[in-house]
């Protein structure tokens, strides 16, 4: 494949990555905001247990609580940045992965000419091929990222706040023996606040306010080693793939690609085995990069990734690190076999339209 091959690649990533993103949002704000609730002791007030992935898929109305208290726009809350961020990370990673793919092929091609291998790229190349590209990506999109997250888990944060509020009044209003009729007064009058408007700029303001430039970059260390998500993913699928072509030509059957199905199916078990291995450090990350206020406590918040995972493991245990998982398998697995078949698709209708332009180019030339 030559360079324009690698841009077709890139644009047709950051489409699949936007029409996926559209269809499974509301899994992925519902997942960042159960990742960064947390237990009653670091601070929460909300010590009700969060609805299983099940539940919030079969209710009727998606997301009940949600709706009830943000409307349906909450359900979307930071989409504008994350279509962008979406369409910038899945065109950059997927250029990067199909130059340094070719550059791999290159190679193993070369090097059985040379004798050496059967001209086929192995698993490890894989591995590094998408390592690389996973790399570049996160350096030049984290910024976008970490304005997302602060969007998606910004009413969280305001709520708890609020509820921190109503805990000092009641407590308040118990020492000095106040009336029943005025707690509910000035209850009802906290409730009736609105949250302020939260845009990109805003969000932008803030985290700039609290750690300069480098809040852009916050959570990176994370992120890059969550590299390796994308990284065992396109490994599981690449070979899932090479095996699926192998078998179709041993049986000498005609069509040798796979279908847009098969490309969903494959796309879904690479995703869900790079999710459960990798999904603690994606909490981790998304707790760096969320609204530190979450929780009220000023003692619980993260200074690193080792402070993180230090509090982590000393307040919520084991278990606080796959919080929200079951949620995240459907909406990332999801999204990734939507992602997977579209860009396939995209790329497969670029490469019909390529080869009858050069037939016409061919033909008036004659």
């Amino acid at each position: 494949m030559s360079k324009s091959d690698a841009v077709a690649n890139g644009l047709a990533g950051a489409g699949g990555g936007i029409i996926a993103q559209i269809i499974t949002y509301p899994l992925q704000t519902q997942t960042e905001r159960r990742a960064n609730k947390k237990k009653k002791n670091e601070g929460s007030l909300d010590s009700a247990p969060a609805p299983g992935t099940l539940l919030q898929i079969l209710q009727p109305i998606l997301f009940h609580q949600v709706i009830k208290t943000e409307g349906w726009g909450g359900l979307y809350s930071g989409l504008k940045p994350s279509l962008f961020g979406t369409a910038a990370s899945q065109g950059i990673y997927y250029y990067f992965y199909q130059v340094f793919k070719n550059r791999a092929e290159a190679i193993a091609a070369s090097r059985k000419a040379k004798g050496h291998g059967d001209g086929n790229v192995g698993m490890f190349s894989w591995l590094v091929v998408a390592a690389i590209a996973g790399s570049l990506n996160v350096l030049l999109t984290n910024p976008i990222w970490v304005l997302v997250t602060r969007m998606q888990t910004h009413t969280q944060a305001e709520r708890k706040i609020m509820e921190g509020k109503k805990e000092v009044l009641i407590r308040e209003a118990s020492e000095s023996g106040l009336q029943g009729s005025d707690l509910q007064d000035k209850l009802a009058e906290l409730d009736s606040i609105k949250p302020c408007p939260y845009g990109t700029l805003h969000a932008a303001c803030e985290v700039f306010n609290e750690a300069g430039i480098t809040g852009f970059w916050k959570g990176i260390f994370p992120t890059l080693i969550m590299v390796c998500n994308p990284s065992i993913q396109f490994m599981i699928y690449e070979t899932s793939l090479k095996h699926l072509r192998e078998k179709r030509s041993a049986i000498k059957q005609g069509y040798k690609n796979a279908t847009a199905l098969e490309v969903f199916l494959l796309g879904a078990l690479a995703k869900l085995g790079a999710t459960v291995s990798t999904y603690p450090l994606l909490v981790v990350k998304s707790r760096l990069q969320a609204k530190q206020e979450i929780g009220g406590n000023s003692s619980l918040r993260y200074s690193g990734t080792l402070d993180a995972v230090t509090k982590m493991i000393r307040y919520e245990g084991v278990l606080g690190f796959y919080k929200g998982m079951g949620t995240k398998i459907v909406q990332s697995v999801f999204a990734a076999s939507v992602l997977f078949m579209v860009k396939e698709e995209l790329v497969k209708a670029y490469m019909v339209l390529a080869d009858k332009s050069k037939k016409v180019l061919l033909n008036l030339s004659k």
